[in-house]
């Protein structure tokens, strides 16, 4: 599916300058691509992202700014791209509860005019879109929960592979709503359209490129504030449970399922690292206290809207489909971010000698 250098179409990458996005361009970049990258370059990172992107690989990748909203600057982008790889939107459940209309025209909104756009005026040209677990919901009460060492797992060694794609959707804040809706759109557009389109529900993804907050990347956050001597806050008890995903191994999946795109073609996969690569957040800070011999200070707070006990995805339906499968074990890719987060919270040089 995808094509080198031999044709000047590119492959469109929205939100291109987040940290999935720009590890996607830049792999895909490496590799002879051409990529265009629609973004409105309006979150943390993403002007340090872009500049990344164009001094490794020059005119190889294009920037436009837009915004997914606007249909104009949609179609502009679609028109001649070769595959549309989907990753705008508003990625903050707190953002969605402060304001769920901004959250709803980005994520559900946004994700209509990309269909669009391709049905319209390239209906050849395949999507892959980034889905969210929380288009699960809460998934477990809490008397169905019982602690187990320093993390919380299902009563009764339930889910012992994890949640499947088979899970009943169960949209749970305005986050959950609005991404669960865009979800679904993608997935009818290939039954109802015949587009070419794939979902992935992604779990927590971390690694180089990540600007983490306390409300997204919080893998990235837990490793920077720890770096920087900051104390985290902590919502709820702490025995949550998340699976992780290192970047590299979320880019091979991608890839891999835009070049199998005709067997993957409206089908929706988990995207996670599964149950080995699963952590609770206080074990997620002792690993980074052992990692950087730095002690974590934290303090606990309630629990928030949306928030899930425990979530762990079973990717095997995305091994089988593509033989693909996590490599970078979560210790490996923790030292991995911590070594460039290291790098970034560092002076440079020049600022060293600026300082002098």
């Amino acid at each position: 599916m995808i094509r080198d250098t031999g044709t000047v179409q590119p492959i469109l990458i929205t939100g291109g300058c987040g940290f999935l996005g720009c590890n996607l361009a830049d792999r895909l970049a490496a590799a002879g691509i051409d990529v265009l990258i629609l973004d409105n370059l309006s979150r943390q990172g993403v002007r340090e992202n872009a500049h990344w992107l164009k001094s490794r690989h020059g005119d190889r990748i294009r920037i436009a700014v837009g915004d997914i909203r606007d249909p104009i600057s949609v179609i502009d982008s679609v028109r001649d791209a070769q595959a549309v790889l989907h990753l705008a939107a508003q990625v903050a459940v707190t953002s969605s509860l402060q304001n769920p209309v901004d959250d709803f025209e980005i994520n559900a909104g946004g994700t209509l005019n990309v269909l669009e756009a391709i049905r319209t005026h390239n209906p050849d040209a395949p999507l892959v879109f980034a889905s969210t677990n929380k288009v699960y919901g809460h998934l477990i009460s809490e008397a169905q929960i019982e602690r187990h060492g320093m993390r919380y797992r299902p009563s009764g060694n339930a889910f012992p592979s994890g949640i499947d794609e088979s899970t009943p959707l169960d949209f749970y804040s305005p986050y959950g709503c609005s991404k669960g809706t865009a979800d679904q759109y993608v997935r009818d557009y290939s039954r109802v359209y015949g587009l070419r389109t794939a979902v992935l529900r992604m779990s927590c993804i971390y690694g180089p490129r990540q600007f983490g907050n306390e409300d997204q990347g919080w893998i990235a956050h837990f490793v920077r504030s720890a770096l920087r001597g900051e104390p985290l806050t902590i919502y709820g008890e702490g025995y949550q449970v998340r699976d992780a995903l290192f970047v590299s191994d979320a880019v091979d999946a991608w890839i891999a399922v835009l070049r199998n795109i005709e067997s993957c073609r409206g089908r929706v996969f988990n995207l996670g690292g599964g149950a080995s690569n699963s952590i609770s957040l206080l074990e997620l800070i002792e690993m980074i206290t052992r990692l950087s011999q730095t002690k974590v200070q934290y303090d606990f707070a309630e629990w928030r809207p949306g928030d899930q006990p425990w979530y762990v995805s079973d990717v095997s339906a995305l091994s089988s489909a593509i033989g693909w499968r996590p490599t970078t074990s979560l210790e490996d890719g923790l030292q991995l971010l911590q070594t460039w987060l290291q790098g970034q919270l560092r002076p440079s040089a020049d600022a060293r000698e600026a300082l002098a």
